[in-house]
């Protein structure tokens, strides 16, 4: 059983001495690929070259929500042209966060803005991050569509189904992290037994976020097998099919990740 962390951060300060150790765990227990995400476009040459010393590792570049008040100056075409080395494989993460509103709204969805143009002009999905910002990032997404077409994920899913339905219909796709696993979290379970199952994929968003029973502790994508046991229950099906089904479904997203043969395609 083999499956794809779909949204890590490799790169945070202290990752350093600790990767090899994060990565043999990650193969030992099965998970063959990971997306390294990125959050700020000025350190992304570090990511890239993380990207380009370990084979299972890919990334993405964009400017978290956090950070978009320091990267204003970053436009569609700069997210472009970083995004054609050949690892880069998504735009983002970029959104609306209204939770701890770290950078000004206004920059925030001026730095959304410019992260959609940019996933117009490659093709790359667009990684998102809502938090407490439904109506406001769904409403984004649907204007921004009738201008020109992206593809939409909505990452660490934890809002109203109503935003998830809304990105299924524009053509998204919906990324579960451990949260799934926690007792509390009873409607995300319910959003994701009820998404249609060829737009849903798994995420450690590590270090954060460690799924049961690995909670207060640091968290890392050989966690991620604890969240695809969870969403395989939650859909009534083997851990095994739903590897292969969350497998299908990022491969069919992140179309510029080349498929390694040991990912067998779902029945």
């Amino acid at each position: 059983m083999l499956v794809v962390d779909s949204h890590c951060h490799l790169d945070f300060e202290g990752m350093d001495e600790k990767l090899p150790g994060v990565l043999a765990r990650a193969e030992e227990a099965g998970v063959g690929l990971m997306v390294s995400i990125s959050s700020r476009v000025r350190a992304f040459g570090r990511l890239q070259s993380i990207a380009e010393n370990n084979p299972h590792v890919f990334c993405t570049v964009g400017t978290h929500p956090h950070n978009a008040h320091e990267e204003l100056d970053v436009t569609a075409e700069d997210l472009a042209r970083l995004a054609q080395h050949p690892k880069c494989v998504g735009i983002g993460e970029a959104g609306l966060d209204y939770h701890y509103d770290l950078s000004p709204r206004e920059a925030q969805r001026a730095g959304f803005l410019v992260h959609i143009a940019a996933a117009r002009l490659t093709g790359l999905p667009l990684v998102i991050h809502s938090r407490e910002a439904e109506d406001d990032t769904r409403l984004i997404l649907q204007d921004e569509m009738k201008r020109g077409g992206f593809t939409p994920l909505l990452h660490c899913f934890t809002s109203r189904a109503e935003l998830a339905q809304a990105a299924v219909e524009l053509g998204g796709y919906v990324s579960f992290s451990g949260i799934l696993t926690y007792k509390s979290a009873e409607d995300i379970r319910q959003t994701a037994a009820n998404l249609p199952l060829d737009r849903i994929i798994v995420e450690t968003d590590s270090p954060y976020l460690s799924p049961v029973p690995y909670r207060g502790k640091p968290n890392e994508p050989a966690y991620l097998i604890k969240t695809l046991e969870t969403l395989a229950q939650v859909r009534g099906v083997t851990a095994g099919e739903m590897a292969r089904i969350t497998s299908d479904n990022f491969f069919r997203l992140f179309s510029k990740v080349p498929r390694p043969a040991r990912f067998a395609a779902a029945a």
